[in-house]
């Protein structure tokens, strides 16, 4: 299908980069809606988003706008590229407003807070008849490394296969490689709880622990995210995938995941209440361990890497004590 207006709600790193993917075609109206006045005017008149990527010239088909109305007139595809948390605020409106039915392709990743589901059921839910598919994409990727044109493979997710194909075909280039995938449960599950992990690996890091403990806490990490995956529906094979190992190993070795950053200044301060009161961005492993902690709890699903991070962030326990505990625990076969 020929998709001659595109809109993302937020214009952020993430809907910038997959924005300036799409641009390469000049004959796509693409327009990025947002509520920050100064973003919008950076890319409006400079065609550039220079709080996340200064000096990176934008294509002359993007542009910006606060008018949420005006960006969904005549869109016949629907980017979300909001956090999590914005996503019960900004949907609803989004689906009145709209009177197109577009493909809605969504960026974003979580769980609902009230019901512990991952995003993708809430947002159907939200929008209901409002559009006319929903396609999900999400794998190991860093927004700064998609801008710069760095090789890199996601997955789009969706149990209508046309659907997927349908995005597979649209943002695929020589360095953006997209393939389909139908597991919404078992995507949803790894790309969310990759975050707790990458937050106690990154406490590690911040803690002095050297490669040893990290590769084994990401490792045992991908057990618990698989055996909370079967146990909600999804394919174990899922967890072997970009969405699972793939998501996983990126964002638990890297400085430019927020997760781990965050968990780092935690281990190094040894106190998380002190990174908490000072923390200006969104982190969303944060939220994730206290839904997950609190299902597999009720479920009676073993998560210890998870129950340790939620008595670090929740609790106030002494970090560098918690991954002691993880190791005193009972020896177990793997």
């Amino acid at each position: 299908m020929k998709h001659t207006k595109i809109t993302f709600l937020g214009s952020g790193a993430w809907g910038t980069a997959l924005a300036s993917i799409l641009s390469s075609n000049p004959s796509r109206q693409i327009v990025l809606w947002g509520k920050s006045p100064a973003e919008i005017e950076d890319i409006s008149f400079h065609h550039e988003n220079s709080k996340y990527f200064p000096g990176k010239k934008l294509a002359d088909n993007i542009e910006a706008t606060l008018s949420l109305e005006g960006a969904l007139t005549n869109t016949d595809l629907l980017v979300l590229a909001l956090p999590s948390g914005a996503v019960s605020s900004v949907l609803p409106e989004v689906a009145k407003l709209l009177k197109t039915k577009p493909l809605m392709v969504s960026l974003t990743k979580g769980f609902d807070e009230k019901t512990g589901l991952g995003l993708s059921s809430l947002i159907r839910e939200i929008m209901g008849d409002s559009i006319r598919g929903f396609v999900s994409m999400m794998g190991p990727t860093f927004a700064s490394e998609v801008m710069n044109g760095d090789s890199t493979c996601i997955a789009a997710i969706s149990q209508n296969k046309d659907d997927a194909i349908e995005v597979q075909q649209l943002f695929s280039t020589p360095s953006f490689r997209v393939y389909t995938q139908n597991d919404v449960i078992g995507a949803e599950v790894g790309c969310g709880m990759k975050n707790i992990i990458a937050i106690a690996s990154g406490i590690l890091g911040g803690l002095g622990y050297g490669d040893n403990a990290r590769a084994s806490l990401i490792t045992r990490g991908l057990a618990e995210i698989t055996r909370f995956g079967v146990h909600s529906g999804a394919q174990e094979k899922t967890f072997l995938g970009l969405t699972g190992v793939g998501d996983l190993f990126l964002t638990c070795s890297s400085k430019q995941s927020r997760n781990y950053s965050f968990g780092y200044e935690v281990g190094k301060a040894n106190d998380a209440s002190v990174i908490l009161k000072n923390l200006t961005k969104t982190v969303e492993g944060i939220p994730a361990t206290k839904i997950i902690h609190e299902i597999a709890a009720k479920k009676g699903i073993s998560v210890p890497i998870v129950d340790a991070v939620y008595a670090v962030i929740y609790e106030n326990q002494n970090p560098r004590k918690m991954a002691e505990s993880l190791m005193s625990r009972s020896l177990k076969a793997e």
